[in-house]
């Protein structure tokens, strides 16, 4: 099989990774971030490097046209994916619970969901509320159903170790184009470069999506979501192994700003207080930090997609043969929700590659 790097650490670069590992490639991952203990990390250095910092939860986003489709099924293989690592590996901070949404205004999509559709849409657990559910009369619909929350260090922590000890190599560099990645020499001969690099190297399409949620310390029994009638958020997503609960959470498109707002922290701890009483039960809420976070996200949605370099583009290669670069950056919020259903897609584009060569 063929030698790989993918570019990036994060849980797309994680699971193309081992992915590729899996289908018996021989794999290297170069990035400038990789996992780091929460209690450890530089908040400010790591800004960029958004899995780190996720909440992070699978939340159902019901589709209503075929990209919307598409990463739907990517959002079930990941579903599956994630409920066969959670009875294998407890260790991985996978845990499942119940999932609760609000919605103040409700989209059609949301207001024609039947238990019938919901299950052809491999909801599972799914059950309509009632209006004596709900936290408040402003919120006109609800739902719930089972999902899965990862305590974010935990996981990625768990898939760079599989990764290694699965025969995997990481470097810890920073490139500076893709076609820095065809000249390392502690991979010489590399041919296929999987690009899961979050920004995507200065492609003008992607844009930062600033995000500020709030750590507490308090447990909750469920991951909460409440979409607001001015299209805001509130939202908690628990984390296992004792790591508390996230609290959240801003979308703010190209705001670079690295700094915490009080004010915004203030606004999060007091909605999600009042969508969800029962994690004040037994006191006020814990705060144990902010968490400010850049969310790689691209205008057209996701880059998925093979690019051929003829022989010759590459500055510093001439031995007269082309090269392939996969694609996998751009998903904004969604990462960790259609890692696995993306790198099994990046696992098909490699093996067009290879099925190609050997015409």
């Amino acid at each position: 099989m063929s030698d790989i790097i993918v570019i990036g650490a994060g849980v797309i670069g994680l699971s193309a990774a081992l992915r590729l590992q899996q289908a018996g490639h021989a794999v290297t991952i170069i990035a400038r971030d990789f996992p780091t203990p929460f209690e450890a990390a530089d908040k400010r250095a790591l800004i960029n490097y958004t899995s780190q910092w996720g909440g992070a939860h699978n939340r159902w986003v019901l589709p209503t046209n075929p990209n919307e489709q598409r990463e739907h099924g990517f959002s079930l293989v990941t579903y599956r994916h994630m409920e066969a690592t959670a009875a294998g590996f407890p260790e991985a901070g996978i845990t499942f619970m119940k999932g609760i949404e609000y919605f103040e205004n409700p989209p059609p999509v949301h207001r024609d969901l039947t238990v019938d559709k919901a299950l052809q849409l491999g909801l599972e657990g799914f059950k309509l509320l009632g209006k004596d559910d709900f936290p408040d009369d402003r919120v006109a619909w609800g739902c719930e159903y089972k999902t899965w929350c990862v305590n974010p260090m935990v996981y990625c922590s768990f898939l760079l170790r599989r990764f290694h000890m699965l025969g995997g190599k990481a470097l810890s560099m920073e490139l500076r184009s893709l076609d820095e990645a065809f000249l390392i020499r502690a991979v010489p001969g590399v041919k296929i470069v999987v690009n899961c690099s979050g920004a995507g190297f200065n492609d003008p399409a992607v844009f930062p999506t600033r995000g500020q949620t709030c750590l507490v310390a308090n447990p909750c029994d469920a991951t909460v979501t409440r979409q607001n009638a001015d299209g805001s958020w509130t939202f908690c997503v628990p984390r296992n192994f004792h790591g508390g609960t996230v609290i959240g959470g801003t979308k703010e498109p190209d705001n670079w700003d690295p700094e915490p707002s009080p004010e915004t922290r203030a606004r999060l701890l007091s909605a999600f207080a009042a969508t969800y009483p029962p994690i004040v039960a037994d006191g006020p809420l814990k705060p144990l930090g902010d968490i400010v976070g850049r969310r790689p996200t691209r205008r057209g949605g996701i880059r998925l997609e093979r690019e051929d370099i003829p022989a010759g583009e590459i500055k510093g290669l001439d031995d007269g043969e082309g090269r392939v670069l996969v694609h996998a950056y751009g998903l904004g919020g969604r990462g960790f929700e259609l890692s696995w259903g993306v790198a099994e897609e990046v696992l098909e584009l490699v093996k067009q590659r290879v099925s190609n060569s050997r015409l």
